[in-house]
């Protein structure tokens, strides 16, 4: 239920509110672990038509072309997660690791989770940081050990572009292919709209599963 519950919130977000609710959500994802591949996966999809009668707006303005609708989903995730991992930058440069020991209950960074994100920056360096951004399930626990550890702020916003872009793009690219399938399909398939919801669906039904997993053995390797 609390999982249904979660789709249902990011996909009714993102559907009525388009490209806002993409740079919101990513925003907070920078930080909190707000499932961003489920945001990206259907905010693509819906670029690319898999929903009838839904379209990308921005400022106010249709996007009709898939193509394009692609790109302004991406750019909006993009920098939405560059705006967010500013703030976590600042958040950990600032507060250091009392600010995790104080209140990273309420983020989801735990002193286990920082000492492990410090390790992968002791292992990778710089390139810890768009590795990190990069990579599904780990992407929100990088900007505010990268500000503990004091990446420069100029290098970190760099890498963090690159990070952020390789993950938009990719997730949203996903996302996209099948709602241009379905666009192709659907004048032949009379079901494609359960077909292609029903893909969906499982897709993200995965994600979430594999972030649910993830979240809870961290949490049991922490109480050990």
């Amino acid at each position: 239920m609390l999982i249904a519950s979660l789709s249902g919130s990011i996909t009714h977000a993102v559907g009525n509110h388009g490209i806002y609710a993409v740079f919101g959500l990513l925003v907070l994802a920078a930080v909190v672990p707000v499932a961003s591949e489920l945001v990206m996966l259907y905010a693509g999809a819906l670029a690319g038509g898999a929903f009838a009668g839904v379209s990308v707006h921005v400022f106010g303005t249709d996007v009709h072309s898939h193509a394009w609708g692609y790109v302004a989903v991406a750019l909006a995730g993009t920098f939405g997660n560059l705006v967010g991992a500013a703030i976590g930058w600042w958040i950990g440069a600032l507060g250091g690791r009392a600010v995790v020991q104080r209140w990273g209950r309420f983020i989801h960074v735990s002193e286990a989770k920082l000492d492990r994100a410090e390790r992968w920056f002791e292992r990778y360096d710089i390139w810890a940081v768009p590795i990190g951004l990069a990579t599904p399930l780990a992407r929100s626990f990088v900007a505010i050990p990268a500000g503990i550890v004091r990446v420069p702020l100029a290098k970190f916003l760099a890498l963090a572009l690159l990070g952020s872009a390789a993950f938009c793009f990719g997730l949203g690219a996903a996302g996209w292919a099948l709602g241009t399938a379905y666009t192709h399909a659907h004048h032949v398939l009379g079901y494609a709209d359960y077909v292609v919801g029903a893909g969906i669906v499982a897709l993200v039904a995965y994600l979430l599963y594999r972030w649910a997993t993830v979240s809870r053995r961290r949490v049991s390797d922490t109480a050990d």
